[in-house]
């Protein structure tokens, strides 16, 4: 029995990406023929949706807040043209329009066949998983970032799923992972965590990890630093960017990235585990994704070689691709 699921990372559809959009709605206009061809190519695809898609709402009362993302709302219709199956919403631009920005995106989503995690109309909605089916495998998924405090849904009010990871795995976070495993298959769960633009997870993202899967999680696949990081066993502390407009660090190249491809197998669907992954290079060029090439594929398999090598992990590669064995 075997799944494969593409993991994206931070998904950016708003300023200069949402202009491109209005001007061409189409899947091409985010990725190159060749990443497009790679989503096709797998079962699942789930990815964190690094704002909301409305053309409503203002924006939230935080005069130390310095970026506001809202995609326009064909953005909803491009995602699931591209055979995206569920994003989380659980980030820190969830709420940069407020709650009537953060429902439409909830609504057209939901038109376009895409499932959403995350964030909902209440504290409840906002930690509820969702289950994707492919293959007759049942996946769980599960949303929900440590930050910022201030976005948290709650009783009566729209937001994200807030864990203060800071501090630790809250209980309610662990009996959710709990009851999405006896609900499925396998779980991912997929945590918007840690600071923007460094290169190793901090210690309390390293301390979450082996919680998240000790509570049932099958995978854990992060996002938050806009920087890929090493890979640990089912764990991928952080998945760096898959589109963006974003100004380029030249030391942390957040303009190069990865697209992670895992397969899950087993003999049955109780024994499901993450058996291999391969990781596609990307280069982030203004508003577009494409492979990278030459130059670029080498500095991604250096950076993902020496990341992995923290963590005892040993980095392939395979068709272009650098892979991970975990069997």
């Amino acid at each position: 029995m075997t799944l494969t699921v593409a993991l994206a990372g931070d998904t950016m559809l708003g300023r200069a990406v949402a202009e491109e959009i209005r001007r061409s709605p189409t899947p091409g206009t985010l990725l190159s023929t060749e990443v497009r061809e790679a989503l096709a190519a797998v079962d699942l695809v789930v990815l964190n949706l690094e704002c909301c898609v409305s053309d409503r709402g203002e924006r939230w009362p935080d005069a130390d807040k310095p970026f506001f993302f809202r995609a326009p709302p064909p953005a909803a219709a491009v995602l699931g043209e591209l055979g995206v199956d569920c994003v989380t919403l659980a980030n820190n631009h969830a709420l940069d329009y407020g709650a009537d920005a953060l429902a439409d995106t909830g609504t057209l989503l939901e038109r376009a066949g895409v499932r959403a995690v995350g964030a909902g109309r209440d504290g409840a909605a906002a930690r509820e998983f969702a289950v994707l089916e492919a293959r007759g495998v049942r996946l769980a998924v599960v949303g929900v970032t440590d930050h910022p405090a201030d976005y948290a849904a709650g009783v009566r009010r729209p937001g994200v799923a807030w864990a203060d990871l800071w501090t630790g795995v809250p209980d309610w976070l662990t009996a959710l992972v709990a009851r999405a495993a006896r609900a499925a298959d396998a779980v991912l769960v997929t945590p918007h965590w840690g600071p923007n633009m460094t290169s190793r997870p901090p210690p309390h993202v390293r301390e979450a990890a082996p919680r998240l899967l000790a509570a049932g999680a099958t995978l854990v696949a992060g996002h938050s630093a806009h920087v890929f990081h090493g890979v640990a066993d089912r764990v991928l502390y952080d998945m760096g960017g898959f589109v963006d407009d974003y100004a380029v660090d030249p030391v942390l190249r957040n303009d190069l990235g990865l697209l992670f491809l895992v397969t899950l197998d087993g003999p049955d669907r109780a024994h499901l585990a993450p058996v291999r992954l391969e990781a596609l290079p990307l280069a982030l060029e203004f508003c577009r994704t494409r492979p990278a090439r030459g130059a670029e594929w080498e500095w991604i398999r250096r950076r993902f070689t020496t990341a992995c090598a923290e963590f005892g992990t040993e980095v392939g590669e395979r068709d272009g691709r650098l892979t991970v064995d975990w069997t």
